[in-house]
C-alpha cells in the first residue's frame, strides 16, 4: 500500500494509525482502545477552510449542503440551527443486479429495476427549541481537519456544531456544544426513504428494511445529554435542559464484495451492527471521539500541502461562495488561496469519499434523494477514472486501492457475463471472429457485477489503465499480484477480439466495430480503442516481467503491440485522427478528448519523444474542442494542455471548472460541488472537483516512469512563489518543491519504492539513483 510513512511520523507521532491497526475488531474493543490524549486539531486561525453566512437550504441541499464521509458513510449537511437535516448513504445501498439479460438488440438493459440505482439511505434531522432568533451565523468546512461546523448567537449564549464522519469508529457524530449559559432542547428523527417505522427507546432509535434485491439495511442513533434530559418521544429522541448533547449514527447494509454470496451476506444483521457501533462510540467522550477522528484524518490529509501565493485580506473576508463569484468577475486580480484550497477540497473528498470501501461513483457519497441521473453510476468511459486521477498525486495513494478491490470484487460476474453474452448474434458490438475470452463492461456498471446501457469493449483496457497507474505510483508488489488477474483477463479479452485489416499495403491489427465515446458512427480501429489496447498490451508485459510469470503469454502480447495500427494526423483537418479516416466523424467541439487517451491518461505520445507532426495534431484537436465545456470536461482539457507545457491555456480551464455555476449552468455551486447543466437543472458530478484539482498538480509536476518534470506549465498567476510539497510521481517517488519568480529553487525527492529517475526544470537534467526509504534534496540550475 502506498503510504508516505516519513510525513506520517514527522507530522503526527503518536496520533497515527488509531482506525488502522483497529480494522476488525469488535465495536466493544475499539471503544476501549487507547485513544489520543487530546485532539491533534490544527488551529482555526492556521487550518485551510471554507465558509458561507448562511444555512444550506434544503431544497438546495445538493448545492449548499456540506458533504462529510468516511469513505463508506456519507453525508449531506444543511447546519440549520433549528432544523438540521443530514442525508445519510452508506455506498452500498444499491438496487438492481447482475443485469444480465440482454435487450434486443444485444445491449444491456439500463434502468432503475435490474441495472438499479444508488440511493439515499435515510435523514438524520436535528430539530431544536428556543434558538429560533440567533444572529451572527457562519457555516464551516475545515479542510485541515475534517470537520463541519456550524456557530451562532443566541442572547448571551454562543452555540457551536460540529459534524463529521469517523472512520475509526465507523459513525457520523453531530456534537452540539455552547459557552455563555445556553441549553440545548429539541429532537433526533431518524427517518428512512423507503416507508420504514423507526421505533425509539430511552436515547435511541433505529429502523431497519430489505430492498426488493434482497439487500438488507439498517441505521442507529444514540442520543447522549450533559446536564439535561434524554428521552424517547414517539419515534424520535427527545432532549431537554441539556448543556451538551451527542448525536452518533450510524447505518449500513449486508453488501458484502464476493460474487460467491451474489455480494450479499446473511450472515450480517445491519441493524443490530449499528445500534453497537452507535452504543460503543456513545460511550467516549465528543473530545475523544473527535481527537480519533482527525489523527486518523490529519494521517491522510497531511501528506500534501501546497501554497500557491497570498490573497488578500479583502478576498479574505468575503464567504467562498461571494469569494467564487468575485474570482469569476475579476479575472485579473489572482486568489492564489482560494485556488489551492480547491485542491485542498478534492483531497478531502477523496479522503471522505473512498477509503477501504466501494469506489466513488457519478457523485461519490453525495446525493439528496433516489432518482439520480444516470443512477450514479460508474461510468466507464471517463467518470470513474477520472475520480482518482488526484488521489496518487495528491498524496492519496491508499484511497485508490478501493477501485482496485472494487474490479477484483467485480471480475467473475464480468468474466461469465462476458462468455454467455458479449458475442450475442445481435450485438452489434461482438467480436466478428466469434471467439470470447476474459472480461468486457458495458458503459455503466453497478456493484453487482452489472452493466448496463451498451457494451464498451475498450472500458476494461480503460479500468486497468486506472489501475496500472496506481502501480506506478506506489511500485507496491502485493497491489500488482492482486489486480493481475484484472490486467491479464482484459488482454485475454483483446487478443480475441483483434482483426486484421490492411493500410497502406501493410497488415496490421485493429479493434473491431465499437463507438468512440460518446459521439460520431460505429466504426473499427477508433483511435480510442487502438491507444487503450496499446497500453493494456504494455503494462500487462511489464505486470508478467515484474511478477515472473507468464512469460509466453507476455511474448504474444509483444506481437500484437507490435502489429497495432496506430493513429494519424489528418491531412485534412490537421487534427490528430478519431477514426480511420481524414474526416471529423462527429461533433467538432465534443465533451470527450477519447482519441487523445494515448496523450492523457496515457505516455505513447508525450511532449519529449513524439514527433512534431503528431503533437501539432494532438494540439489542433485540442484547439478544435474548444475552451469551454462540462466540468470534468474542462478537467481533461486542461491536463493535456499541461502536457503541451501551455501553462496559461491550463490555468484558464481550471479557472473554467471553478466558475460559479449561476442559472442552471455548468460550473461551481456554493458548496464548490461540481454542476453539469442539463439546461433546466444541474446535476453535481465529482469527477470534475477531482479532475480539476489533478488539472493544477499536473501544472506543478509531470511525471512517468523514469521522468520527473518540475514546473511544466507553470501559470504566470503562481509564478511570484510558491510551494509544494508530499505530491506524487510515477516510478515510486515523492517530490517537494519551491518556486520564485517562475524558476524552481528546490526540490526534495523521496524514494517509496522507485529506484532510478531522470529530474528535469526547463533544460537543467539531473539523473538520480536512491534506495527505498532514501532522499535527496537538489538545487535545479546547479
Amino acid at each position: 500500500m502506498f503510504a508516505s510513512s516519513r510525513r506520517d511520523f514527522l507530522r503526527l507521532t503518536g496520533a497515527t494509525g488509531a482506525g488502522l491497526a483497529l480494522a476488525g475488531a469488535s465495536p466493544a474493543a475499539h471503544a476501549a482502545s487507547a485513544r489520543p490524549a487530546e485532539p491533534a486539531l490544527v488551529s482555526e486561525a492556521d487550518a485551510t477552510a471554507l465558509w458561507w453566512r448562511t444555512p444550506a437550504r434544503e431544497d438546495q441541499i445538493i448545492r449548499e449542503g456540506l458533504p462529510i464521509g468516511n469513505g463508506r458513510l456519507g453525508a449531506l449537511v444543511s447546519g440549520d440551527p433549528i432544523d438540521d437535516a443530514l442525508y445519510l448513504t452508506d455506498g452500498s445501498f444499491w438496487t438492481g443486479g447482475r443485469n444480465d439479460t440482454l435487450t434486443s438488440d444485444g445491449q444491456l438493459p439500463y434502468d432503475a429495476n435490474g441495472f438499479g440505482s444508488f440511493g439515499v439511505l435515510g435523514q438524520v434531522r436535528v430539530a431544536l427549541t428556543g434558538q429560533e432568533a440567533y444572529t451572527d451565523y457562519r457555516r464551516r468546512l475545515d479542510l485541515s481537519n475534517g470537520v463541519v461546523s456550524a456557530s451562532y448567537q443566541v442572547g448571551g449564549a454562543r452555540y457551536r456544531r460540529e459534524v463529521y464522519a469517523s472512520h475509526p469508529d465507523d459513525v457520523v457524530v453531530l456534537r452540539l456544544t455552547q459557552t455563555g449559559g445556553g441549553r440545548h432542547s429539541g429532537a433526533v428523527s431518524l427517518v428512512g426513504t423507503h416507508g420504514e417505522t423507526t421505533t425509539a427507546s430511552g436515547g435511541q432509535a433505529g429502523f431497519a428494511g430489505t430492498l426488493v434485491n434482497g439487500l438488507t439495511y439498517g441505521a442507529a442513533v444514540t442520543v447522549v445529554g450533559t446536564g439535561g434530559r434524554v428521552r424517547a418521544d414517539g419515534g424520535k429522541v427527545a432532549f431537554d435542559g441539556c448543556r451538551e448533547v451527542l448525536v452518533v449514527v450510524c447505518a449500513g447494509t449486508n453488501y458484502s464484495p464476493d460474487a460467491a454470496k451474489d455480494f450479499r451476506d446473511p450472515a450480517i444483521d445491519p441493524l443490530a451492527l449499528a445500534r453497537t457501533k452507535v452504543a460503543a462510540a456513545a460511550r467516549v467522550s465528543g473530545a475523544r471521539l473527535l481527537a480519533t477522528h482527525v489523527a486518523d484524518y490529519r494521517r491522510l490529509y497531511d501528506r500534501m500541502t501546497i501554497d500557491l501565493g497570498t490573497s488578500s485580506a479583502v478576498q479574505r473576508a468575503l464567504d467562498s461562495w461571494s469569494r467564487i463569484a468575485v474570482r469569476h468577475t475579476d479575472p485579473t486580480t489572482v486568489d492564489p488561496e482560494l485556488e489551492a484550497a480547491y485542491v485542498q477540497y478534492g483531497r478531502y473528498l477523496t479522503i471522505t469519499g473512498s477509503r477501504d470501501g466501494l469506489p466513488m461513483n457519478l457523485q461519490g457519497l453525495w446525493i439528496h434523494n433516489n432518482t439520480p441521473d444516470w443512477f450514479a453510476d460508474y461510468h466507464t468511459d471517463i467518470n470513474v477514472q477520472m475520480n482518482y486521477w488526484l488521489a496518487d498525486p495528491a498524496g492519496l495513494g491508499e484511497c485508490a486501492d478501493a477501485l482496485a478491490d472494487y474490479c477484483v470484487s467485480q471480475l467473475p460476474v464480468w468474466t461469465d457475463v462476458t462468455g454467455r453474452l458479449f458475442n450475442h448474434p445481435s450485438n452489434r458490438f461482438r467480436n466478428s471472429s466469434g471467439k470470447v475470452a476474459g472480461w468486457a463492461v458495458a458503459f455503466s456498471t453497478n456493484i453487482y457485477g452489472g452493466s448496463g446501457w451498451v457494451w464498451h469493449p475498450s472500458g476494461n483496457a480503460w479500468l486497468c489503465n486506472s489501475l496500472w497507474r496506481h502501480y506506478e505510483y506506489s511500485q507496491d508488489r502485493a497491489y500488482l499480484e492482486k489486480i493481475y488477474p484484472v490486467l491479464k483477463g482484459a488482454a485475454e479479452f483483446w487478443q480475441a477480439r483483434l482483426i486484421t485489416a490492411t493500410v497502406d499495403g501493410h497488415e496490421v491489427l485493429i479493434d473491431d466495430t465499437a463507438w468512440s465515446p460518446e459521439h460520431g458512427p460505429d466504426a473499427k480501429g477508433t483511435t480510442y480503442a487502438q491507444e487503450l489496447a496499446w497500453d493494456l498490451f504494455q503494462q500487462t508485459q511489464v505486470a508478467t516481467a515484474v511478477l515472473g510469470r507468464d512469460a509466453e503469454f507476455a511474448a504474444v502480447l509483444k506481437d500484437l503491440q507490435s502489429r497495432l495500427y496506430l493513429p494519424r494526423v489528418s491531412p485534412k483537418t490537421g487534427w490528430l485522427e478519431e477514426w480511420m479516416s481524414p474526416e471529423n466523424l462527429g461533433e467538432t467541439t465534443h465533451r470527450h478528448l477519447s482519441p487523445l487517451i494515448g496523450f492523457y491518461p496515457g505516455d505513447r505520445i508525450a511532449a519529449d519523444t513524439s514527433s512534431a507532426e503528431l503533437l501539432d495534431g494532438v494540439r489542433n484537436l485540442l484547439l478544435a474542442r474548444g475552451m469551454d465545456s462540462y466540468g470534468w470536461a474542462c478537467a481533461w482539457r486542461s491536463l493535456c494542455w499541461s502536457r503541451l507545457k501551455d501553462a496559461e491555456r491550463a490555468y484558464q480551464l481550471y479557472l473554467t471548472v471553478l466558475r460559479p455555476s449561476m442559472n442552471n449552468g455548468n460550473g461551481t455551486a456554493a458548496n464548490l460541488f461540481d454542476m453539469y447543466s442539463q439546461g433546466s437543472y444541474t446535476i453535481f458530478q465529482i469527477d470534475a472537483n477531482l479532475g480539476g484539482a489533478a488539472a493544477a498538480l499536473e501544472m506543478l509536476l509531470y511525471s512517468r516512469p523514469g521522468v520527473i518534470e518540475l514546473l511544466p506549465a507553470l501559470p504566470l498567476a503562481w509564478a511570484a512563489r510558491g510551494s509544494v510539497t508530499g505530491v506524487g510521481a510515477r516510478g515510486g517517488f515523492e517530490v517537494d518543491l519551491t518556486w520564485r519568480d517562475g524558476k524552481a529553487t528546490r526540490a526534495v525527492i523521496h524514494s517509496i519504492g522507485g529506484t532510478t529517475t531522470e529530474v528535469r526544470a526547463g533544460t537543467w537534467r539531473r539523473r538520480i539513483t536512491l534506495r527505498p526509504g532514501e532522499t535527496v534534496t537538489l538545487t535545479p540550475g546547479r
